[in-house]
C-alpha cells in the first residue's frame, strides 16, 4: 500500500511517498494561500506519483481533533482550522485521509522506528523556533483532555517567560544579536563560540540550562524513562550529553538522581513528520478494521 504523505508548514508543504516502510520522492511546494489551492496542490502531487496511491497521510499544525474530524487551535495556516477538513479532503481527493498534529507525528516516528523504539514511557521535545512535543505512556500517544498534551513551549519559569520564548537556539541567537549588533543565526552562534567568543558561549550555556530546567519539571511530573530531543538544535552531537549532565545535576540537588532518564536526540530529523504521518495513517485504519 502506497501512501501520499504531506507535512503542512507555515511556509512550505513537504511531501513524499510511503511504501513498504520506506519514504521516497521527498519534495516540497510553497504553502498555498487558500484551502482550495491546497487541495489542488494535493491532487496534482498525488497524480504525479507513478504508483497507485491508497490514502493521504497528513502532518498538520494545530490541535487535531480526530473524533470531531477537524483541526482546532490556531497556526500560520489559518484556513485549515475549524472546518470539516477530514471530510473535505476525503471528498476532494477521493481517498481515505488521516491527520495528526506535526509534533505528535514526529513523536510517533521516533517511538515506532527511531530513538524510542525500545522504550515504554517517553517524552519527545521539539526545540525549533518555538517548543512543542508529545507524550507517550506505554507507547501510546497521550493527547490530554483538551488536546494540549505535549505543549511544553507554554511552560513558564520563575521569570514568567515561556520555554518557547527563552529556551531555544533561535532566541539565544536573537539575544546575542541584540547585545552585539552582529548578524548571527543559530548555527553561527556555535561557530562564534567555538572561535572563542565568550558572549556566544554564555548565551549557549544559558540555553542549555533553560532546556535542562524545563526537562527537570517534565521528569519529576511524568517520570519517563526516555526524553527524546528534536528540532534543528538536535543535530548538534553534543546536545544530548550537555543536557543530560545538567539535568542530572538538578536531580542530584533534590536527591532524586535515581529517576534520571535517558536523553537521546531524534533519529529522523526533517523526515520525522512525514514518517509519523504515514505510521499514524496505518495505525488509524488498522484500528478501524478491528
Amino acid at each position: 500500500m502506497s501512501l501520499a504523505v504531506f507535512d503542512i508548514g507555515g511556509t512550505a508543504v513537504k511531501h513524499g511517498v510511503w511504501d513498504n516502510a520506506q519514504l521516497s520522492q521527498v519534495d516540497e511546494f510553497p504553502t498555498p494561500q487558500t484551502y482550495e489551492d491546497l487541495l489542488e496542490k494535493f491532487r496534482q502531487t498525488i497524480q504525479h506519483y507513478e504508483q497507485p496511491i491508497a490514502g493521504a497521510a497528513i502532518s498538520s499544525p494545530g490541535a487535531v481533533d480526530v473524533a470531531q474530524r477537524q483541526i482546532l487551535g490556531i497556526s500560520a495556516v489559518e484556513y485549515i482550522h475549524h472546518r470539516p477538513i477530514f471530510d473535505e479532503l476525503e471528498s476532494g481527493l477521493n481517498l481515505p485521509v488521516a491527520i495528526e498534529n506535526d509534533a505528535n507525528c514526529a513523536g510517533i516516528a521516533e517511538v515506532e522506528l527511531g530513538a524510542g523504539r525500545n522504550a515504554q514511557n517517553m517524552v519527545f521535545v521539539v526545540i525549533g523556533t518555538g517548543v512543542g512535543g508529545a507524550i507517550f505512556i506505554q507507547r501510546q500517544l497521550y493527547k490530554g483532555t483538551n488536546l494540549f498534551g505535549g505543549e511544553f513551549g507554554l511552560m513558564k519559569s520563575m521569570d514568567t517567560q515561556t520555554f518557547s520564548k527563552n529556551g531555544t537556539l533561535v532566541k539565544a541567537a536573537n539575544f546575542y544579536r541584540e547585545q552585539t549588533g552582529k548578524k548571527a543565526e543559530g548555527k553561527e552562534l556555535f561557530l562564534l563560540s567555538e572561535a572563542g567568543d565568550q558572549l556566544a558561549t554564555n548565551y549557549l550555556d544559558d540555553m542549555y540550562q533553560r532546556i535542562a530546567n524545563n526537562l527537570y519539571n517534565i521528569q519529576v511530573t511524568l517520570d519517563p524513562e526516555l526524553i527524546i530531543l528534536g528540532g534543528g538544535v538536535s543535530k548538534r552531537p553534543e546536545l544530548a550529553e550537555e543536557i543530560a549532565r545538567r539535568l542530572n545535576n538538578l536531580l542530584k540537588e533534590e536527591q532524586v538522581e535515581e529517576i534520571m532518564p535517558q536523553i537521546r536526540c531524534c533519529e529522523f530529523q526533517n523526515d520525522a513528520n512525514l514518517i509519523g504521518a504515514a505510521l499514524n495513517f496505518e495505525q488509524t485504519f488498522s484500528q478501524n478494521k478491528k
